[in-house]
C-alpha cells in the first residue's frame, strides 16, 4: 500500500518565473552636463563604458565629478573623452589618478566612424551628457550635437518659460476644482 507523504509548503519547490533583481538596468547618476543641452541642439545619443583606474571608480562612487568642461574627441581609431574632472580618491595613496586625464571609451566600430564621419561637418561637436553607473558598471552618455544660435537659446527658454506656465495654470485650475466639489 503506498501512502502520499505529506510535504511541508515552505519545502516545496516554488512555481513559475525566480524573482528578478529590480535594481537591473537603473542608473544611478554621478554628474551630468546642463549645460550643453542650453548650448547644443542634440542630435543622436550613445552610451560608452569608461575605462578608469580604481581610484577613480572610488571617486565617482562617492558622487564626485564635473562634466562641465568637457568634450569628446576621435583620435585614429579610438573616441577619448577630455577634461571631464574626477577629483582625487580621499583615500587614494601615490596610486591616485590625475583629475583631469583624458579617458578612453568603448563604442563600437560603427559607432566610432558615425560620429567621426558627423564630428568633421561644420558646426558639430560630441559632447558628453551625464556620468553614472549602470549594473556596476561606469558608462558615459555622450552626443553629437550642434551648437545653437544665441536667438536659439532665448527661443528655447521662452518655451520653458510657457510651458511652466500653462502647467501652473492647469494645475490651478484642477485645484479650484477639487475644492468645489
Amino acid at each position: 500500500m503506498n501512502k502520499a507523504m505529506y510535504v511541508p509548503k515552505e519545502s516545496q519547490p516554488k512555481q513559475g518565473k525566480p524573482a528578478e533583481d529590480k535594481t537591473k538596468g537603473k542608473r544611478k547618476i554621478v554628474a551630468q552636463n546642463k549645460k550643453a543641452r542650453h548650448d547644443y541642439a542634440i542630435i543622436d545619443v550613445y552610451e560608452a563604458g569608461l575605462v578608469l583606474t580604481g581610484t577613480e571608480v572610488k571617486s565617482l562612487r562617492q558622487g564626485r565629478a564635473s562634466l562641465a568642461d568637457g568634450f569628446v574627441q576621435i583620435e585614429g581609431d579610438e573616441a577619448w573623452l577630455h577634461n571631464a574632472h574626477i577629483p582625487e580618491y580621499s583615500q587614494g595613496s601615490w596610486t591616485n589618478h590625475s583629475a583631469r586625464r583624458k579617458r578612453k571609451l568603448l563604442l563600437h566600430r560603427e559607432e566610432i566612424d558615425k560620429l567621426s564621419s558627423k564630428s568633421e561637418e561644420t558646426g558639430h561637436t560630441i559632447v558628453p551628457l551625464v556620468l553614472y553607473f549602470k549594473d556596476g558598471r561606469a558608462k558615459a552618455e555622450i552626443a553629437l550635437a550642434r551648437g545653437k544660435k544665441e536667438y536659439d537659446k532665448r527661443q528655447t527658454l521662452r518655451e520653458k518659460q510657457d510651458r511652466r506656465e500653462s502647467d501652473r495654470v492647469i494645475a490651478a485650475a484642477k485645484r479650484k476644482q477639487r475644492a468645489a466639489e
